[in-house]
């Protein structure tokens, strides 16, 4: 830690990159025609309406972001690019989050889980994980380490402890609070420390198996919850240009958030739960629009993080203290088009959202901070 440089601090963008995945086997067989074209050098989306066949077209959309991806795309690729910057400055102190957003069966837990038993396909939470614990394993001579986890759903408005028996979690309404010295956290939520790869790895499965997720017209494993994996890393250090050798607290915060997907109700043939499921997953989507929008202005004088849990959650995150990455996940399907375009619109809205990250330096909530004075 008191030998690596740490990243600069500043006002700067939320990075927005979009990722397509392929045709899936129930498009192909329904001789679905893509209407996405990926440029990746170029980091333009192209997108063409249904039926529109002509050289010259306004009917094509063109959207530009920070980095695009296509079909060819690996999860390695995909991490050391988009996930790795946000995960190394969380080992200086800097609070971070990495935002998955997209339609249902747009690749987004693919993105952000991938495969449990195949190291190649392992998405951006796993790899952020390894990442954590190999920087741990090259500065330990010289720093002292202390990993905490939490794992959350945001299922129907109401947070669930995704760490507890899956009876016991629905039961149990969590309630937001906001403090001067934490800012704003979930009162009762589980925190574990963790010692290993090994140990958050479990930790991930286990709420893994607690999440909810239903059918619908559009995903047959859709999750039906937003989900938000905490990584909290503290570290203690002798700064080499301090000659009175004292010991120093940096505290940074990793977030790793798989949105639930948005869902158009007629294509989600959705009734009884699950259309209260979807009306919820909407609002609060539409919510988290809302605060996008009103920070992308930058002439609002209100910003509407109150008006959902997930906002109140994500306030850091957007327009506040960390290093934010949003990872837009779209379909390349004609019969997704509006739905693809809303995606894209609402991603490029992010590109203008500037966060204000500072290194979490002695806070007085740092674990290792008490232990150090005891």
């Amino acid at each position: 830690m008191a030998t690596a440089d740490a990243p600069s601090s500043g006002r700067e963008r939320v990075q927005v990159v979009v990722r397509c995945r392929p045709m899936s086997h129930r498009e192909l067989v329904a001789r679905r025609r893509s209407c996405v074209k990926v440029f990746t050098r170029q980091h333009r989306i192209e997108v063409r309406g249904p039926g529109r066949r002509g050289p010259i077209d306004t009917g094509v959309r063109v959207f530009e972001f920070d980095r695009v991806y296509d079909s060819k795309c690996s999860q390695q690729q995909l991490y050391q690019e988009v996930a790795h910057p946000v995960v190394e400055s969380v080992m200086h102190g800097y609070n971070g989050t990495v935002l998955a957003y997209g339609q249902t069966a747009s690749g987004k837990t693919y993105t952000m889980e991938g495969f449990d038993d195949q190291p190649e396909y392992r998405g951006i939470i796993p790899s952020a994980f390894q990442d954590i614990f190999s920087y741990i394993a090259r500065n330990q001579s010289s720093t002292r380490f202390l990993v905490r986890a939490s794992f959350l759903e945001i299922y129907n408005e109401e947070i669930r402890d995704l760490l507890v028996p899956g009876s016991s979690a629905a039961s149990t309404k969590l309630e937001l609070i906001e403090s001067a010295d934490v800012g704003i956290f979930v009162k009762n939520l589980t925190c574990r420390r963790m010692y290993s790869l090994s140990d958050i790895l479990h930790l991930l499965m286990v709420g893994k198996k607690n999440r909810s997720v239903g059918a619908t017209l559009m995903n047959q494993d859709s999750s039906r919850s937003h989900s938000i994996f905490t990584v909290t890393v503290e570290a203690s250090y002798v700064a080499e240009n301090d000659p009175g050798k004292r010991l120093h607290v940096r505290v940074g915060k990793l977030h790793l958030v798989d949105l639930a997907g948005s869902e158009r109700m007629s294509k989600a043939g959705a009734k009884g739960k699950r259309f209260r499921e979807l009306t919820n997953i909407n609002w609060s989507l539409m919510a988290l629009g809302n605060v996008i929008s009103a920070l992308a202005d930058g002439k609002s004088t209100h910003i509407p993080y109150r008006d959902s849990k997930l906002t109140r959650l994500l306030q850091d995150s957007l327009g506040g203290n960390a290093k934010t990455v949003m990872v837009a996940n779209i379909g390349p399907s004609e019969h997704n088009y509006e739905e693809t375009v809303s995606t894209l619109r609402y991603a490029n809205r992010a590109r203008s959202i500037r966060n204000a990250p500072r290194i979490n330096q002695d806070p007085k909530s740092a674990l290792l901070g008490e232990e150090i004075l005891r």
